[in-house]
């Protein structure tokens, strides 16, 4: 029977004047009543357009059709056909604008609520089966190393240890995860759902070695050439931090997301208990509209700031984070300071941050991405009172790997070049996720890798 209520169920979450102190995760995820209510909204298109929306192309009708049975672990096995973090995935990935933004319920009300189903069924398998042995997949005899250990990785050893592969993935950090561990916010993405993710890429039989920096401790052409790899796959994502190069940007008190977000995931910041430096503000500004400046300026909130400003350019039509984390934002008291631009941060005597310099701003013709160009309104200038600036306009690719590996190509936006088949130019060499396109989302990259795994096994199979 099909449920033709055109509202989602709503999520459990906690209240936001409870959750903007803590780090618990906000969302406490469907009961299996809300589970199967939901997924009995399912209308079983026959032309399937939500599938298409996914960059790994679940199954995502036949999965619900399971939740809606109530047979969960058959909708789990049906996910884990194309996608390996299905709990990360129904976490983070941007569904409104993929996988929902295609669903037919859109055209009268909301669509069905996949990513909230997906995560559901994941961990509903992780607190039923989670305990169960994963056998190790016997070796079909070839050598591949993965560079990176965040999604594009992730993925492309998943689908390469399941066919057989010896893989080995090195990661430049102390623990594996990338993005997944660094970036995004505990109460988001409890990290404790990417360590259970990568044990069970370990139990398999992918081996990950930590601290290890390619291009520095060793060449991706020495992987090849002296330890016995076949093949490499390059995933080592876009992590250099943007500054706007305005004036005062060197003062005490800012830094870039990148960092703040770092110290607080990834050496818990957050917890008593580990004694890691971060900066501390009462009044903080955080300059950028992404889901990376809402992870920032929800976790300043969480640090302990009276006052977090999102000091954004464009309106609010424009911004480019999803919907749930600016409405989550929005309930836990962050101020959105739209349709302005920061021109320059003022100091004190001792050269602390005391304010933001900001301009008004006004949308004119679309630009080349689509969205309306903002123009500066002269003489509009006016100041934030803060005493911390946090950095949030986006990543830029690190080029160590391009500038370590001989005649390895990039492309026109400066990341690693690859054609479709994610093939670099040279032979064995593959890439893919925000190492080659800059940043974008997990899935985008988890997409990636798996494109990547299906052509390197194409080519030793060869």
């Amino acid at each position: 029977m099909i449920n033709l209520v055109h509202s989602q169920n709503p999520m459990p979450e906690q209240a936001p004047d409870v959750r903007n102190k803590n780090f618990l995760e906000v969302c406490t995820g469907y009961t299996e009543e809300q589970a199967i209510n939901e997924a009995m909204r399912c209308l079983r298109c026959r032309k399937k357009p939500c599938v298409s929306g996914c960059p790994v192309n679940i199954k995502i009708p036949d999965f619900i059709a399971k939740v809606a049975e109530g047979d969960f672990e058959a909708a789990y096995d049906i996910i884990s056909e194309d996608s390996s973090l299905p709990a990360i995935c129904g976490r983070v990935c941007p569904q409104e604008t993929q996988c929902q933004g295609k669903c037919v319920h859109e055209v009268r009300g909301e669509s069905v609520a996949i990513g909230r189903l997906e995560r559901f069924v994941a961990d509903w398998h992780a607190a039923n089966f989670g305990d169960v042995e994963v056998a190790p997949v016997e070796s079909n005899g070839h050598k591949v190393a993965i560079i990176g250990a965040g999604p594009a990785g992730l993925a492309c050893a998943g689908d390469l240890i399941n066919k057989g592969y010896d893989v080995t993935v090195y990661e430049a950090l102390h623990k594996t995860g990338g993005v997944l561990v660094y970036g995004i916010p505990q109460f988001r993405l409890p990290k404790e759902i990417v360590a259970m993710e990568v044990s069970k890429l370990e139990a398999k039989g992918v081996k990950f070695v930590t601290d290890a920096v390619i291009g520095r401790a060793m060449s991706v052409d020495e992987l090849m050439k002296e330890e016995g790899f076949e093949s490499v796959f390059i995933g080592t994502g876009a992590g250099l931090p943007s500054f706007m190069n305005i004036p005062g940007e060197n003062l005490i008190g800012v830094c870039s997301a990148n960092e703040y977000l770092t110290r607080i995931n990834l050496m818990k910041a957050y917890r008593p208990e580990y004694d890691t430096p971060i900066m501390y503000g009462d009044r903080i500004a955080v300059v950028g509209g992404g889901n990376v400046a809402m992870d920032a300026a929800r976790c300043a909130k969480r640090m302990g700031a009276s006052e977090v400003y999102i000091i954004y350019r464009r309106s609010m039509a424009e911004l480019p984070a999803r919907a749930e984390e600016v409405h989550h934002a929005m309930e836990e008291g962050i101020i959105f300071k739209l349709l302005n631009n920061p021109v320059e941060i003022h100091g004190d005597e001792n050269g602390n941050v005391k304010s933001i310099e900001c301009v008004e701003m006004e949308l004119g013709e679309p630009d080349a991405s689509g969205r309306r160009r903002p123009v500066e309104k002269k003489g509009s200038n006016f100041e934030i009172p803060v005493d911390m600036v946090i950095m949030s306009i986006g990543t830029k690719l690190n080029t160590l790997i391009l500038d370590t590996t001989d005649q390895l190509a990039a492309n026109a936006k400066g990341g690693i070049g690859t054609d479709d088949d994610a093939a670099t130019n040279r032979e064995g060499i593959y890439a893919g996720g925000d190492a080659v396109t800059g940043a974008a989302t997990v899935i985008k990259a988890m997409g990636a890798g798996k494109v990547a795994a299906a052509s390197i096994d194409e080519y030793l199979t060869k």
